[in-house]
């Protein structure tokens, strides 16, 4: 069974360590069961293709990899790379997730 993830689709993050560390991205795809994201622009790696009906030629493509969730940390709103906790909203008694450093809800 998957864990509950700090990260979510759509997510804008920061790789804290790895060849990209530093870098920014937003998350494109999650797949929890292996606890691995894609992110955008961040650990590409070059995949040889075969010619096909997409690619006539084939060649060298460079496409994003997936990264560890551990490696990832959320960014909030100001551009700060931030661990979450959870609580209860007060307005919509639903869990939201709170930024540490800056104490804001994360959307």
């Amino acid at each position: 069974m998957a864990r509950k993830l700090h990260i979510k689709k759509g997510d804008n993050v920061m790789v804290i360590a790895g060849d990209s560390k530093g870098q920014q991205g937003r998350v494109l795809v999650l797949d929890p069961e292996k606890e691995r994201a894609i992110v955008e622009g961040i650990n590409m790696v070059a995949k040889h293709t075969r010619p096909n009906k997409d690619n006539p030629k084939g060649g060298i493509i460079r496409k994003e990899a997936p990264i560890h969730l551990s490696n990832l940390l959320l960014v909030d709103s100001k551009g700060n790379a931030t661990r979450i906790r959870r609580s209860k909203d007060e307005k919509s008694e639903k869990n939201v997730r709170i930024s540490i450093k800056s104490g804001e809800v994360i959307k």
